[in-house]
């Protein structure tokens, strides 16, 4: 073989060992921080299903929360498929599920929140094939549905325990720590400066939009992980371009509006409606909730408004209980669905279950037995909300007083005013010059209404009223 040859071969032959060494280390890898452990992040895994094209927009979302270990006697996700005609006759279009994932069993309380396998779901509630077949049944109802995120903590038996301790907070012994100052002792907390953490959470966040189909996630306590995290998933989500996601902080950090969140979540207002109804706190303190829970949201990003959910029904009683009986709980919902918001509803509010759902859920089933009068009023009010671009996207103006919650949204000309006795007496409401002698009409019957000085209203009395 002359020299000439022997050149080109051994070209060649560094060519090949660099082709063969490049393709073995072809995909990214994060650069580990403070000496972690380096996560290859998988490939994207393949899409079940078809993507669901009509999610709504998210001013337009009405929002309902299933708790499925209550929800049926069986507690399962063939439970819940039983009544989806039922939830889409409500008028809902977005189904959130509690965790879905396998419960921790080291230290545990058998909380849905105690995650021990992001990948997988829990056995009593059914498989894969199960949780898929409750998605296609929700989109095949026009219904998208949102999983429940627990990216704070994981279970103490979770397999990142072991696998990568450097992924949890330590103490100065090296020893993983529950949440600081919290009472959650059943979870381990998660270290937010790893990257490899970081990344894994996100890949695994990504796995359900493809392999399960879903359609978005309630982030459970949202405030306590880092806004970059967020930051950095919600990027990532939202480049998923063959979905759109809705993603709601269960949180009041008003920077997660900047972080990307759709919504926030309406504690403020909560508490401030239980002070209203049970300590005489003058009703004009909704505007300054408005206010401060808007604070960093711009466009058509939400606070989500409820009058119960799975934490304090368990913990204040179901809304008969907390807004005094049907009509109290109704007039306060009419507030939480129409004035500045969109609404939650929990399952079993709206047959007027009146037993509380405690903690860990596990020792009550909803009587879905009918409740007609409740049912068929939830149903109008979620209807008018739904027909009514004017709630959805109009300009509010408030004219509460001590005893009354009064508001106006405008939107293209058109124009709605809401009424609501918050009070559990009759109220005079002394009606502002700008409302005096105007004409309307009832949203639900049609009939003709003329506001003039004031307006008698009986206990927890409202009027929805729209003009023309």
């Amino acid at each position: 073989m002359n020299k000439q040859a022997v050149i080109k071969m051994n070209i060649f032959s560094f060519l090949l060992i660099c082709l063969l060494s490049c393709s073995k280390n072809d995909a990214p890898t994060p650069n580990p921080p403070n000496g972690g452990d380096t996560t290859v992040v998988d490939p994207t895994p393949p899409q079940y299903g078809t993507p669901f094209t009509n999610v709504p927009d998210r001013e337009n979302a009405i929002i309902y929360q299933v708790n499925i270990r209550a929800f049926s006697d069986a507690g399962n996700l063939q439970g819940v498929i039983s009544r989806l005609d039922s939830i889409k006759a409500l008028g809902v279009n977005i189904i959130y599920l509690m965790p879905t994932y396998p419960v921790g069993q080291v230290k545990s309380v058998n909380s849905p929140y105690c995650v021990k396998d992001y990948l997988g779901v829990n056995s009593e509630f059914g498989t894969l094939t199960d949780l898929r077949a409750l998605v296609d049944g929700a989109h095949t109802r026009n219904m998208a549905v949102m999983m429940d995120w627990v990216a704070n903590h994981t279970s103490w038996d979770n397999a990142w325990i072991t696998q990568h301790k450097n992924w949890y907070q330590q103490d100065v012994n090296g020893n993983i720590i529950s949440p600081p100052n919290t009472n959650y002792t059943d979870v381990a907390q998660l270290n937010f400066s790893n990257d490899s953490m970081r990344l894994e959470m996100i890949k695994d966040m990504k796995y359900w939009v493809y392999t399960a189909n879903v359609d978005g996630f309630r982030c459970d306590f949202a405030d306590h992980p880092p806004l970059d995290f967020w930051t950095q998933a919600i990027d990532t989500l939202r480049n998923i371009k063959t979905h759109k996601l809705l993603l709601l902080a269960e949180g009041s950090r008003s920077d997660n509006y900047i972080a990307g969140f759709d919504y926030n979540f309406g504690f403020g207002f909560y508490d401030d409606l239980k002070s209203i109804y049970n300590s005489n706190k003058t009703v004009t303190s909704i505007d300054d909730v408005n206010t401060s829970e808007y604070t960093s949201a711009t466009g058509t990003q939400r606070v989500v408004r409820y009058i119960t959910n799975h934490d304090v029904n368990g913990s204040d009683g179901t809304p008969l209980t907390v807004f005094n009986g049907e009509d109290g709980s109704m007039a306060a919902f009419v507030v939480a669905a129409l004035m500045k918001s969109v609404p939650m509803i929990y399952d079993g509010q709206e047959v007027g279950f009146a037993t509380p759902i405690t903690f860990p859920f596990t020792s009550v089933n909803i009587d879905w037995t009918p409740n007609p009068s409740v049912t068929n009023t939830y149903k109008q009010i979620i209807g008018f909300r739904n027909n009514s671009d004017v709630i959805r996207e109009g300009d509010l103006t408030s004219y509460n007083s001590n005893d009354a919650c009064v508001f106006t949204k405008q939107f293209n000309g058109n124009k709605v005013l809401v009424i609501v006795n918050m009070r559990n007496v009759p109220t005079n409401y002394a009606v502002p010059s700008a409302l005096q002698n105007t004409s309307w009409k009832d949203a639900f019957n049609g009939s003709a209404v003329t506001i003039g000085t004031g307006v008698s209203l009986q206990p927890y009395e409202y009027k929805i009223l729209v003009n023309g």
